[in-house]
């Protein structure tokens, strides 16, 4: 499946796509999850499929077309946005960070999220803004300690984001956390893909490209610490939840190590594509 949050006629809803349209899982399940966030257990996953089969088998169909609606981020609300650094090799090297023994870890806020086709905001007291093409892995089933061979279990399905850096303020120290957390930074979407609807994603494709020049490419499988190892890593030093977001990292090419430097302005058009995922498509604007 693949599930959406959007925005139609005054309210927030989420659902199914289904071709050019989506079916309504408030509607569907009679009200039953007051969001995607809370129907993200496997279960309750499961249970929808069924569902949905049967709705479409009675020959109904969608109740919103993608056209007439606006998207947010895939889970607006997540307890958690936890985020990998340096997990590509050519990304390392070019910041030219030693290698490490175990994933770097920092947090976004939900706060700072916004949804496909939507603005990416270039703050005021900055004009080192930068693109980071990333494999978001939301969690299904919550948990600690999450061994590495049951770490898939966990998980409810993928999506693209883009983890864009204010560098300047990224760099004021040595932790990240402020240049990662300005209002409409992280783009997350356009939907979440369940896993059963990727044959293999180590083997899929990632790219980031601003105003039609490919900046970025790598595969998933390319990651230095794949996504059961840092599952496992993070289940370790905090309860993972449903809902939850873990953005994967980003491979080499961004625009600040760029010779001369590329980086985003007002009227550029960034697109994160991973094959079998997605596109995530933005347009940056001053604030």
């Amino acid at each position: 499946m693949k599930l959406i949050t959007f925005h139609f006629g005054g309210k927030i809803s989420f659902g199914v796509v289904v071709g050019e349209g989506i079916i309504d899982v408030n509607k569907l399940m009679n009200n039953r999850f007051k969001d995607l966030k809370s129907a993200l257990d496997a279960d309750s996953l499961h249970k929808i499929k069924v569902k949905l089969e049967a709705h479409l088998a009675a020959g109904y169909g969608a109740d919103y077309a993608l056209a007439h609606i606006d998207y947010c981020p895939v889970i607006p609300n997540p307890d958690k946005i936890l985020c990998v650094g340096l997990n590509y090799e050519d990304h390392r090297t070019e910041t030219g960070r030693d290698k490490t023994e175990h994933p770097v870890i920092f947090t976004r806020f939900a706060d700072s999220q916004t949804g496909h086709n939507s603005a990416i905001i270039s703050p005021k007291v900055s004009n080192v803004v930068d693109y980071e093409g990333e494999l978001a892995v939301i969690i299904g089933k919550g948990g600690r300690n999450i061994p590495k061979d049951k770490a898939f279990e966990h998980v409810a399905g993928v999506s693209c984001y883009n983890d864009v850096s204010i560098r300047d303020w990224q760099r004021h120290t040595i932790q990240f956390t402020p240049g990662k957390n300005f209002p409409a930074t992280g783009a997350f979407g356009p939907f979440m893909v369940t896993l059963d609807e990727i044959d293999d994603l180590k083997s899929c494709g990632i790219k980031t490209i601003l105003n039609g020049k490919l900046m970025q490419s790598a595969l998933l499988g390319d990651m230095i610490f794949d996504i059961p190892t840092i599952i496992h890593y993070i289940s370790r030093f905090t309860s993972l939840s449903s809902g939850d977001v873990i953005v994967t990292g980003t491979p080499g090419g961004v625009g600040f190590k760029r010779s001369p430097q590329v980086l985003m302005k007002a009227g550029d058009e960034i697109i994160v594509e991973i094959e079998n995922v997605g596109h995530l498509v933005n347009v940056v604007f001053d604030e």
